[in-house]
């Protein structure tokens, strides 16, 4: 499946997937509003995208990406060897082995210094920063660059991986499924009659070329749902409409939340550590709106909980006949019942 190599907000195509009819259909993703129903309810994630690679002074050539919120002061983060963005992350060289007490100069006024290297893998280190809190992220956005992709053509900038309705900087990549989502279509989407609504989700790295710990991706990840979102949860239950989740990692933070608290999402804070892939039964969420994904990627394994595979198989080879895109600045997916 072929990726988009510019990151520009073009004119988007839509995969429609319908499970309950064993069909799909391709078509515009400006049309998104037409597989809606009046009463349903779409839940976007508003996390801001971090500048989360950072390369070190010292040791020289080392990048670090930040991987995992722990608190104020420290961050899991994947270290990878000497290379740029033009390198895939799987022909990166090892970095350097870190040990417990390592202290890694990012720039004159911020270091890290190495608490633990994970079980996981040797590559994610625990780190605690020298700065915390809001001088943290200040100095993150003087130093950072946001998470670069081997397949685009030129470097990003912060806002090309930043959503419409991004709020706090919690991501350390960009919540893709939303970039396409202009104000434009969001607005015919209400018009449609569709509630909106959002949650905050700490979006991870979705690739370190480490096979071993790409396979247990994706990692921990913090979420906070607001009591409003909870409230047009229950209103579209109510109403019998339907609640399709912008991106992978809205289903992660609601079916996560569900299953903290007996089945059903309420409001809050809290950590997503479930890996949902089939046999998971799906609590909360009705359809999912996507990118396109590869067989094998951790995203495509989530929508195989909505979808069986093989009918996502079919539907992802006619799809990239037909010229669709993958990866993060690619085309869109819709899995929903009576969506194509």
């Amino acid at each position: 499946m072929n990726p988009a190599t510019e990151p520009r907000r073009r004119p988007g195509r839509l995969l429609s997937i319908d499970p309950a009819a064993d069909r799909w259909s391709l078509g515009a993703l400006d049309a998104l509003p037409e597989h809606l129903r009046p009463g349903d309810l779409l839940v976007v994630n508003d996390a801001a995208t971090l500048p989360a690679s950072l390369h070190l002074l010292a040791p020289t050539g080392v990048e670090l990406r930040l991987a995992a919120w722990i608190d104020d002061a420290r961050w899991w983060a994947v270290a990878f060897g000497p290379g740029d963005w033009r390198q895939d992350t799987d022909l990166r060289p090892p970095p350097p082995v870190f040990r417990e007490g390592d202290v890694l100069r990012i720039s004159d006024d911020l270091s890290a210094a190495v608490e633990a290297a994970s079980p996981r893998s040797p590559r994610l280190l625990r780190l605690r920063f020298s700065l915390r809190g809001e001088a943290l992220l200040d100095a993150l956005h003087r130093r950072g660059r946001p998470v670069q992709y081997s397949y685009l053509r030129r470097p990003l900038a912060l806002h090309e991986v930043r959503t419409v309705f991004a709020g706090r900087p919690w991501a350390v990549e960009m919540p893709s499924a939303g970039r396409a989502l202009s104000a434009g279509l969001l607005r015919r989407v209400r018009q449609r009659g569709v509630d909106l609504a959002w949650l905050t989700h700490a979006a991870g790295l979705s690739a370190t070329g480490d096979p071993a710990l790409d396979a247990q991706l994706p990692l921990p990840e913090r979420y906070e749902i607001p009591a409003e979102t909870v409230d047009a949860l229950d209103r579209a239950r109510a109403r019998g409409g339907r609640i399709v989740a912008v991106g992978t990692s809205v289903v992660r933070a609601l079916e996560s939340a569900a299953a903290t608290h007996g089945g059903w999402p309420q409001a809050g804070a809290g950590v997503a550590e479930l890996i949902i892939r089939p046999p998971f039964a799906l609590q909360v969420v009705d359809g999912l709106l996507s990118g396109m994904h590869e067989v094998g990627e951790s995203h495509h394994a989530l929508l195989a909980a909505v979808a069986p595979a093989p009918l996502l198989n079919a539907a992802n080879a006619d799809a990239t006949a037909a010229g669709l895109l993958a990866h993060e600045f690619g085309d869109s997916t819709l899995v929903l019942a009576g969506a194509a």
